[in-house]
């Protein structure tokens, strides 16, 4: 790419000559302003808080679509650029309720922090305001169209993430708002509840649905015994929210943390995670040496287990049946550990600790119900739910000592752990597989490091043995519910001819869940990568198969993989979801 030189502010940098101005400035070391840009969307232009003097007569221009020019001259904080952004944040404001001291989003919104930065103290405009419903048709997602800021955001996230067009634009001028076809709510569109869309609005127009409330009065309730359950990913992206180092690994703090706001026990859902192999990886072995459907799919992201609902029914039978890792501890919260520790089920109030807003959704299925009525998690909170909390309790999180999970159903291995990566599920499963068919051979060197890395769909080939045969298994990973459409698209027509399929509806997988902390990019995503992969290094086991206590879960209770019990809890089944708009 061809570079050319612009000056901002005097400062002279070096660029690539497609960099807009808003790029060229960042690697001068300035921050310009903005709302509806996002490094990692198309650039839209809409907001103009961006703004910039363009020297040579070419006056304001919106910095993240003006394109550079070799000899560009620039200056961002002249009189004229300050007073412009600062008009145009106090009309988004006199349109924006103000309710930001009780607002979810209050010291987390970019308005905010825009409006701080510039210096506006009061609103000098009157006049009318936007007037709307709010849509909370679903157990995942809150819409607030009053605190909208017209950015586009989410309709790109949906669109260029996702494959996915659930908002659009509607209506003109003053009267234009950011909603689903004919108004409808998300519970009838084809919305997968999988949070993107909140995780790169700049205000609460998109936010996941509060349930904080709901486990602070269990926690109050002497009559409920509280379990929780924390997902890989949330140990390696909690910490952000509560003023530690992106990616820093909190697992002690964590388990800390939720033991100060009251929990009866705190158990890992890492150890679900090693049972989901082992279920998931026999009944794979299952349909390979059986003939059962192939390509079989992995069914732990709920965002992609709608998605599959909703726009490939007719692929369902592809999936596997084994619940996800949250959906298997459930079931264990409310059978095995009532039933060996001598407490009634209608007692236990069982809380999952999510990166994933779907994972909401998840727990309400009735499929998830070990008990006819109970359901087996009763609430999921996000990772940014938890982080309220622990602010709400006033626990000093960054001083806390490291306490341990719970036994039995906090251990686990380097297997589980990198199920929060994109990749992982597949790598966790291919380490007892390939064990399986080699009378106990461990895979060479663990790690299998072609269904690594953030490529959208990655594909690689292994060589295991099938009744007494060498056979090539071709294997699939994808990221974010586009690349998913891209495989999907294949297995339909008939030209896929792979054998195993993960898919995880969020980029990179768990670690960027639409729960996770904000801000989120491609250097974020890294860290909490390798630290997730720096967990499962740090592991003295690292297949699922040698967790000791799934053993004696086996031994002592379940029978064996895919047996009658195990089956009757651990697996479940999907149905068509008739949402198409």
């Amino acid at each position: 790419m061809e570079l050319v030189k612009v000056t901002i502010d005097g400062i002279t940098v070096e660029v690539p000559s497609d960099f807009t101005v808003i790029e060229a400035a960042a690697k001068a070391g300035i921050r310009i302003p903005q709302l509806c840009y996002h490094p990692e969307l198309s650039k839209e232009g809409a907001c103009r808080v961006c703004v910039v003097e363009i020297v040579g007569g070419r006056g304001l221009g919106a910095a993240c679509v003006y394109p550079v020019a070799d000899g560009m001259v620039v200056y961002t904080n002249t009189p004229k650029v300050r007073e412009t952004r600062k008009a145009v944040v106090e009309l988004l404001l006199a349109n924006h309720p103000q309710d930001c001291l009780f607002c979810q989003k209050n010291q987390d919104c970019e308005l905010q922090q825009t409006a701080a930065d510039l210096g506006i103290r009061e609103v000098p405009y009157t006049g009318a305001t936007r007037s709307a419903e709010k849509d909370e048709s679903n157990p995942s997602l809150v819409r607030d169209p009053n605190k909208c800021i017209l950015c586009g955001r989410c309709i790109r996230a949906c669109h260029e993430r996702q494959g996915l067009d659930v908002y659009a634009f509607v209506n003109r001028g003053f009267k234009t708002i950011v909603e689903p076809a004919f108004g409808l709510g998300l519970d009838q569109v084809a919305c997968t509840y999988c949070g993107q869309c909140a995780a790169v609005c700049p205000t609460a127009a998109i936010c996941e649905r509060d349930d904080t409330e709901k486990v602070f009065a269990a926690l109050a309730d002497p009559k409920k015994y509280t379990i929780v359950q924390t997902a890989p990913a949330t140990r390696v992206a909690l910490g952000e929210a509560l003023g530690l180092p992106a990616g820093e690994v909190v697992t002690g703090k964590m388990v800390a943390a939720l033991r100060r706001l009251g929990f009866d026990k705190v158990f890992d859902t890492d150890f679900s995670a090693d049972l989901t192999i082992m279920e998931e990886g026999h009944e794979f072995l299952d349909r390979v040496v059986n003939g059962g459907v192939l390509p079989m799919i992995t069914s732990c992201s709920p965002g992609w287990i709608n998605f599959i609902e909703i726009k490939y029914p007719d692929l369902l039978p592809h999936l596997s049946t084994a619940k996800s890792p949250q959906g298997m501890f459930g079931a264990l919260a409310k059978t095995y550990w009532p039933e060996t520790q001598g407490i009634a089920v209608e007692d236990i109030y069982s809380v999952s600790i999510m990166p994933c807003t779907a994972k909401k959704a998840e727990c309400v299925r009735p499929q998830l119900q070990s008990n006819p009525g109970i359901p087996d998690v009763d609430t999921v909170l996000t990772t940014r739910e938890l982080a309220r909390m622990i602010k709400n309790a006033g626990i000093d999180f960054k001083n806390l000592p490291e306490e341990e999970y719970d036994s039995p159903l906090g251990s686990s291995t380097g297997a589980a752990a990198i199920f929060g990566v994109t990749g992982g599920v597949m790598e966790a499963a291919l380490r007892t597989v390939y064990s399986v068919l080699n009378s106990g051979a461990d895979i060479p060197g663990i790690i299998f490091q072609p269904v690594r890395g953030m490529e959208g769909i990655k594909e690689a080939t292994i060589e295991v043995p099938v009744n007494g045969e060498k056979v090539n298994v071709k294997l699939a990973v994808a990221h974010t519910l586009k690349n998913a459409k891209i495989l999907m698209d294949k297995v339909r027509a008939g030209k896929a001819d792979y054998h195993f399929i993960e898919v995880m509806a969020c980029p990179g997988g768990c670690i960027g869940g639409g729960g996770q902390p904000q801000p989120v990019n491609a250097e974020i995503r890294a860290a909490r990568t390798a630290a997730l992969y720096s967990v499962d290094e740090a592991k003295t086991l690292r297949q699922s198969h040698k967790n000791p206590d799934i053993a004696a879960l086996y031994e002592k209770w379940l029978g064996k993989p895919l047996g009658e019990k195990a089956h009757h809890l651990l697996h479940t089944h999907y149905n068509a979801q008739p949402r198409e708009l």
